[in-house]
């Protein structure tokens, strides 16, 4: 019994020791807050702004992850069903409500999935409608002044040149889209707003002319001759009639063409002849059955023929355009091979397949390209790829003495001896010319030169 007394008297003074240890901790810290409130200043709790990384568990994971759905998730109340309702808000949450302010906010109307869909409906039609196909703005513009002109929509298709072929339902369902599509007819105004003025002006100069305006042009007589200031006078007088861009040429050259239809009001069509002789080419195109007319014709045989007949008409004028260049004439050598010279050739290059005459004071030798058109063509001799397009020239002087100049990258040998390029050399007969493996003899026409020495001298004293 004295141990269990002892023990008893143990707790109990270690109880009260305690509780007056909590007793003094709470003065002190009464005695502290007296103190701050005293001064004005609340003591800051100590608490580290650092966030600490470290691996989730898997129950963590499950748990972040059920937090965020549940935050995304919110109902038309505006209460998230995450959060139980004995449940204290958080410091931030605490901060937010202070910030806020105290009038009381109606909650925000949830959107209903059927405005969405009403949303995206409403988008669509803008964007289908981005691309106004082939219809251009120029083309809106001649429907626009051409239907107003002529209140006619098969007229319009018939006189109105569009930038593509339109068909007739087409024209018709771009004039309804313009007048009863409110976005097509939106689009269309903007890109017409953006012309330019004088594609603006040019549009409205090919606006089709009315049945007033004929009316008005088919006044004036056929056997007179208007000038323009007849027709100026004609757009002073009836400014109401006429349209805003037609002037006094447009009036005139839409007036000749009534004239040549016989649309004026003092000309009257002529009867169709009794006999076969016809009037006109209208009158004749009235008088064919469209349907009785078989094509027979073969358009690829035509075709080839026209092809045919255009190739051999340019090979004929080239060589129309050639034959003030041939000078020189390329002969065949065979075995009974006529004489070298005649009055008119004052040489000849002698090859071992060809000959050359030389008919002109200057020819010159290379090889012919279809860009390059020269008098004497070395490839006619034999393998040219190593000779120049224009490898030499070689001229008469008045005094009777030919001589050779190189133009070419290689040289030319004369009796063996080389002529590099940019340099000359005197000819004599029966030299030996070789140009690239191509060996040639010179002969001159020895009486011509002669005759051509003499007139020299008589020339030369005068």
């Amino acid at each position: 019994m004295d141990k269990d007394s002892q023990g008893l008297l143990d707790s109990s003074l270690m109880a009260s020791g305690t509780a007056s240890r909590s007793e003094d901790e709470e003065s002190l810290a009464g005695q502290k807050r007296a103190s701050s409130q005293a001064l004005g200043t609340i003591p800051k709790r100590r608490s580290s702004s650092r966030f600490i990384k470290r691996k989730k568990f898997d129950d963590e994971l499950v748990e972040s992850s059920l937090a965020k759905s549940s935050t995304r998730a919110k109902g038309a109340s505006g209460v998230e069903p995450g959060r139980c309702s004995g449940s204290e808000p958080s410091s931030s949450e605490k901060k937010k409500v202070s910030k806020a302010p105290s009038t009381p906010v109606p909650p925000s109307p949830a959107p209903t999935p059927g405005l969405t869909k009403r949303v995206k409906k409403s988008k669509q039609p803008l964007q289908v409608t981005k691309d106004l196909g082939r219809w251009k703005p120029a083309d809106d513009l001649l429907l626009i002044n051409a239907v107003l002109q002529t209140n006619d929509l098969t007229s319009v298709h018939l006189g109105v040149k569009f930038s593509c072929r339109f068909t007739l339902r087409e024209v018709q369902e771009r004039w309804y889209a313009l007048l009863y599509d409110p976005v097509i007819s939106k689009l269309a105004c903007q890109a017409m707003r953006q012309l330019h003025p004088e594609a603006i002006a040019a549009i409205q100069s090919k606006a089709l002319f009315s049945k007033a305006e004929e009316q008005l042009l088919s006044k004036v007589g056929s056997t007179s001759q208007p000038t323009l200031e007849t027709f100026q006078d004609l757009l002073h007088r009836h400014p109401d009639a006429f349209y805003l861009a037609r002037t006094a040429k447009a009036l005139q050259a839409h007036w000749q063409l009534m004239k040549q239809y016989y649309l004026l009001e003092d000309q009257t069509v002529q009867p169709l002849p009794k006999g076969d002789q016809v009037l006109n080419f209208s009158d004749a195109e009235d008088l064919i059955d469209d349907s009785k007319l078989k094509d027979m014709r073969d358009e690829v045989l035509e075709h080839e023929l026209t092809v045919a007949d255009r190739r051999q008409k340019r090979e004929i004028r080239q060589l129309e355009q050639e034959l003030h260049k041939w000078q020189v004439l390329v002969d065949s050598i065979t075995g009974m091979s006529s004489p070298d010279f005649d009055n008119q050739t004052l040489a000849v290059l002698r090859g071992r397949m060809v000959r050359y005459l030389m008919r002109s004071r200057e020819i010159t030798l290379g090889r012919a390209t279809k860009d390059n058109q020269i008098d004497v063509d070395l490839s006619l001799e034999g393998p040219a790829w190593k000779i120049s397009r224009k490898q030499g020239v070689i001229k008469l002087k008045n005094n009777g003495d030919f001589f050779i100049a190189n133009e070419g990258r290689r040289p030319i040998y004369i009796d063996g001896r080389p002529v590099l390029c940019g340099s000359k050399w005197r000819l004599s007969n029966n030299s030996v010319v070789e140009i690239a493996s191509l060996r040639f003899v010179f002969l001159i026409n020895q009486d011509l030169i002669a005759l051509i020495r003499a007139e020299a001298a008589k020339i030369t004293p005068q």
